[in-house]
């Protein structure tokens, strides 16, 4: 059924305002009373919830772009019409819109069954109200069709539907992985990153800003990188834009995604090196999944009752360190996480060499993504589950931005360095190194074992201890290993330009 003629985005759906079986955009607290009876009240007053699944059903997802679809892949979608259109169904829809720079913003739709508004609830939080107008993205979640997920996208026709799995994070990635797609086609690049604004004063008492992204997986420290304060004091400091996804223009304008809140990982949440999202995470205001709660309320962050990806959408209101506005007007740095043991606290890469490291996207998994694998190595280009098109075309556009807008680019290590006797990466280091990198007060020499620029002297910390190769047994040959992996890896890609296979450090 290739030459099968796809869903035209929102013609085979019914209009939500005038269906009476379709319960349209009901204010918050309704949402939140369509699953009275899967809720615990938390201690804070705020819902928590369970989910069957906990997780993205990443393997069970294709697109019409990236895979072959045949009849069975259409009949998901014909599935998905006839059930927001059978009015013996019970319906909720909910409007919001993601982004606000005219021309990427877009107004989702999520469709799905009214007794699953906990779904809703978690994801509106997450966006910022629509004005009625018609939707450019819509997604159909029924978590009860299939007994195995089954998640499939039409990118052009801005529709994906869900089938068999109950989990936010499926909502919320749906309509930001198109988000993504919309900002590639404008001749940008969608990145999963946070952005971060950075405001110093110099000796004459003149402000100046440096625009920051940082790039990695969930569950890497993306999140608690781009919302610390650095530690800085009035009139200096530092403010978080967006914390997941963010479209990287010609421009130089990182344009945000989320307006309304946070979906952050909640084990490990501590209170004093991470109290602002505790505290965000402890209001009322918050929506807990997975998290482990008990009968009474009491609320348990450091306990993997449910699994190890218990999440929480929290509000940006509820965090000083959050700006008003989510679009970053000119990105100046750019950061890539890892947790690669052989790589230093920081190194700072040359447009070559940081679009080997965006295509590399060196980390290790995390429970967001597949929980059996937790804590293995992985690479996943751009650190961006959610790439729609040719990987190498990802890296090559990622390339020409960064050379166009003369952004500086480094690999931040936020684990341990080394292998033999491994030292961490601490909190105050990597503030520091921040610090340093954004007042451009760090002293770089280059290693030869490393092939990078590294740091000589960073204000405030030792950074001598952290010598990748006084913590590796023969680093050399540990290094030329790593290198060999890497130049295998990104051969793969038939479409990526030849010279950043020659600059893999």
């Amino acid at each position: 059924m290739d030459d099968m003629i796809p869903l035209q985005q929102t013609a085979d759906f019914p209009n939500p305002e005038t269906a009476d079986h379709i319960t349209y955009n009901p204010p918050i607290a309704d949402l939140r009373t369509f699953s009275t009876a899967l809720e615990t009240t938390t201690e804070f007053g705020s819902p928590s919830y369970v989910s069957d699944y906990r997780s993205r059903s990443s393997a069970q997802t294709a697109t019409a772009i990236d895979d072959t679809f045949d009849s069975d892949d259409y009949a998901v979608f014909e599935r998905a019409t006839e059930w927001v259109n059978d009015p013996r169904n019970d319906v909720l829809c909910v409007d919001r819109v993601v982004g606000r720079s005219e021309g990427v913003s877009a107004v989702c739709r999520l469709f799905l069954p009214k007794e699953y508004g906990r779904i809703a609830l978690a994801w509106a939080k997450l966006l910022e109200p629509s004005d009625g107008v018609e939707p450019d993205f819509v997604t159909v979640q029924l978590p009860d069709a299939t007994d195995e997920p089954c998640i499939r996208v039409l990118p052009d026709d801005g529709v994906t539907v869900v089938l068999g799995s109950d989990y936010t994070g499926e909502a919320k990635k749906s309509f930001l992985r198109l988000f993504m797609y919309r900002a590639k086609q404008m001749g940008g690049l969608g990145l999963h990153a946070g952005s971060k604004r950075v405001r110093l004063t110099n000796a004459n008492g003149r402000t100046r800003e440096v625009g920051q992204l940082f790039l990695g997986l969930s569950g890497t420290g993306k999140s608690t990188l781009t919302s610390h304060g650095l530690w800085l004091d009035s009139p200096e400091g530092a403010e978080m834009l967006q914390d997941d996804v963010c479209a990287l223009l010609p421009s130089g304008t990182a344009v945000g995604s989320e307006g309304g809140g946070l979906y952050i990982k909640t084990l490990g949440l501590d209170a004093d090196e991470q109290p602002e999202l505790y505290e965000a995470a402890s209001a009322e205001s918050a929506v807990l999944e997975n998290v482990a709660v008990d009968e009474d309320g009491c609320v348990h962050f450091d306990e993997p009752r449910y699994g190890r990806n218990s999440r929480a959408v929290i509000q940006r209101d509820c965090l000083t360190s959050s700006a008003d506005d989510i679009d970053l007007e000119r990105v100046d740095q750019i950061f890539f996480i890892t947790r690669n043991p052989l790589m230093p606290p920081i190194a700072k890469l040359d447009e070559r060499q940081a679009t080997a490291a965006f295509m590399l996207g060196e980390s290790i998994e995390t429970s967001a993504g597949d929980p059996s694998r937790i804590g293995e190595s992985i690479r996943v280009v751009g650190t961006n589950p959610f790439i729609i098109g040719p990987k190498g075309e990802e890296g090559n556009r990622f390339r020409d931005l960064i050379e166009t807008l003369d952004v500086d680019c480094f690999v931040i290590n936020t684990g341990v360095v080394g292998t033999d006797e491994p030292i961490d990466v601490g909190v105050e280091e990597t503030v520091a190194i921040l610090e340093g990198v954004s007042r451009g007060s760090i002293e770089w020499t280059y290693d030869d074992t490393l092939g990078l620029s590294v740091p000589s002297y960073v204000p405030g910390i030792d950074i001598g201890q952290f010598v990748v190769s006084d913590h590796v047994e023969d680093a050399s040959d540990a290094l030329q290993t790593l290198r060999a992996e890497r130049r295998e890896y990104l051969s793969q890609f038939d479409t990526l330009d030849d010279d950043v296979l020659d600059s893999v450090y």
